[in-house]
């Protein structure tokens, strides 16, 4: 008659020991509770103001990655208030500052596209022209002396659209004026693109090609620099093709606008830049 006796023992021994276990681990949740600050977010409860407030200090700061959060997490917390409107652009801005030219550029369009009418608009058609103005690509350009207009003028082209679309929308906008002069420098350095083209197509021997590209700076971009080495790389395919009468009219042309042409001494060689890495060997 014991066999019941000891059982009960055991059960009631089993039962303990649970609750001890149980207990020892809810100890441990709440240590780790009061010892873990990862997932922490001292911004519960802020508002709008406080988030924007906070996001322009660390702007102030230069502290790109925590400016980042705070605006993000205004633009997630208030999607429908002023200042996420605020928060927008001073996210492609960040982004901008941050060498995150596709962020930031993501973040411009989205602008454009919720605020068509913004007041702000003028600044992010001049901000996304500075963001393919100067690419991160072309930093090293100031030591080698690369000419931009060797570069792909894809962002060439996009920073010229957005330069010519502000001034045109915003004529009296207070980034007119240095878009204007950003505007001039793109014109000629898109217009050398087209001349570096034509002079790789002449130099393999594609002359039609090369007259078309050199054409293309004549017509589309007027009273260039560019428009010197255009006539004549135009001047010397018409020769190599045996047009004559062409290569004659050309070359009047270029005695006529550019008199003295440094080509007509030269050639087409440039001077040896010796900061280029590529003619060190």
């Amino acid at each position: 008659m014991t066999f019941p006796v000891l059982n009960s023992t055991r059960t009631f021994s089993m039962n303990i020991t649970r609750h001890l276990l149980i207990g020892a681990v809810l100890l441990l949740s709440l240590a780790g509770c009061g010892t873990y600050k990862g997932d922490y977010d001292k911004t519960v409860g802020w508002t709008a103001e406080q988030l924007y407030q906070d996001a322009r200090n660390e702007v102030s700061a230069g502290n790109w990655n925590n400016a980042r959060e705070r605006l993000q997490t205004l633009e997630a917390r208030y999607p429908f208030g002023i200042h996420a409107q605020q928060a927008l652009i001073d996210l492609a801005y960040v982004n901008w500052k941050d060498e995150e030219p596709e962020q930031a550029l993501a973040a411009i369009d989205r602008f454009q596209q919720q605020y068509p009418n913004h007041p702000g608009t003028d600044y992010m058609l001049y901000l996304k022209g500075l963001i393919t103005f100067t690419p991160p690509s072309a930093a090293l350009s100031r030591f080698t002396g690369q000419d931009a207009s060797e570069r792909d003028p894809k962002g060439l082209r996009e920073s010229y659209e957005s330069f010519n679309e502000l001034i045109n929308r915003y004529p009296d906008s207070r980034y007119a004026a240095d878009a204007r002069l950003r505007v001039a420098w793109l014109v000629n350095t898109i217009a050398s693109n087209e001349v570096h083209v034509a002079q790789y197509y002449y130099e393999r021997g594609a002359y039609v090609a090369a007259i078309n590209r050199a054409r293309t700076v004549l017509s589309d971009f007027h009273g260039v620099p560019a428009a010197e080495k255009a006539l004549y790389i135009m001047m010397l395919s018409y020769d190599e093709l045996g047009m004559v009468d062409l290569r004659d009219d050309t070359r009047r042309v270029l005695d006529e606008n550019f008199p003295n042409s440094v080509y007509l001494e030269r050639g087409l060689k440039e001077p040896v830049n010796y900061w280029n890495p590529v003619n060190w060997f």
